[in-house]
């Protein structure tokens, strides 16, 4: 009885292996199938971003991913989706699915390409969002992150000169501010703009301006050496510049009040897309 036991035993042992063993097979051959498809949906995807049917490239891109979350095609997809709604301007759905990807794929090889994406997004949709400085901010914070933890990718190059730019617009925005309180006779208001940007936009094409008009308004409120003060550093910093000559001019008897010249309307590249702006 004992014997007969013992054989039940290892008869099912051997059973039980022979099964575990079918039903292994059974789930690679569906994984394998569940890849093949998602690879099939995904090269879909593809060709449809090639002819520039973008909006249908998204869907397939999508559809891919939820195939088969678990491969490696999947935040391929993600990010593919997130690029075929970026390129149709549909920054909003682009920006929901990358920072999906972010959470759901935060060791994927990509991360820094999502990273440059977003800020990306966020750089493009200030044309749209006429005086709103929020998504120039985002994007500043955006593209900071991909040179702090990205240096050495190319996205951290492109990222580097896009924040001298955002840093142009921003100088901008103070600039449009304080001659706007400059010709409502606000000096105060005015003065603290122009500082704003000698302090934090000093590499800027704002900064010679800005440096002037504090020359001006202080001699006109009567403070002659903190008017002096700015003039001497335009001067050690821009002597050859035309707002020193302006400023010379200043201390001179024969002194003229010069009302105050708008942005440079020649400035190339991409203040030129936001100067009506702040117009």
């Amino acid at each position: 009885m004992f014997k007969f036991k013992y054989t039940l035993f290892f008869v099912l042992l051997i059973f039980l292996s022979s099964c575990s063993k079918k039903v292994e097979e059974v789930k690679n051959i569906k994984k394998q199938s569940q890849e093949l498809e998602m690879i099939s949906v995904y090269n879909e995807g593809f060709q449809k971003l090639e002819i520039n049917d973008t909006f249908n490239a998204a869907q397939k891109f999508l559809e891919a991913e939820l195939l088969f979350p678990q491969s490696e095609w999947a935040p391929k997809s993600a990010l593919m989706a997130a690029y075929s709604y970026y390129l149709q301007n549909y920054y909003q759905e682009a920006l929901s699915n990358l920072n999906r990807y972010l959470k759901t794929y935060p060791n994927d090889k990509d991360i820094s390409y999502a990273n440059y994406l977003i800020g990306i997004c966020y750089y493009e949709m200030i044309e749209d969002e006429k005086r709103d400085i929020g998504p120039i901010l985002k994007a500043k914070k955006q593209f900071e992150i991909i040179t702090d933890k990205y240096p050495n990718t190319d996205f951290a190059l492109d990222a580097k000169f896009k924040l001298d730019l955002i840093q142009d617009i921003l100088a901008s925005k103070e600039m449009y501010l304080a001659k706007h309180y400059l010709k409502k006779n606000k000096w105060i208001a005015a003065i603290n703009r122009y500082q704003i940007i000698i302090e934090e936009y000093d590499e800027t094409i704002f900064v010679e301006e800005a440096l002037h008009r504090l020359v001006e308004i202080n001699y006109r409120l009567g403070m002659i050496e903190e008017s002096k003060k700015y003039a001497n550093l335009l001067g050690y910093n821009y002597k050859s510049g035309e707002w020193y000559k302006k400023s010379y001019k200043v201390f001179n008897r024969d002194y003229k009040e010069n009302i105050p010249k708008k942005i440079d309307k020649n400035k190339k590249g991409v203040i030129e897309k936001f100067k009506t702006l702040f117009d």
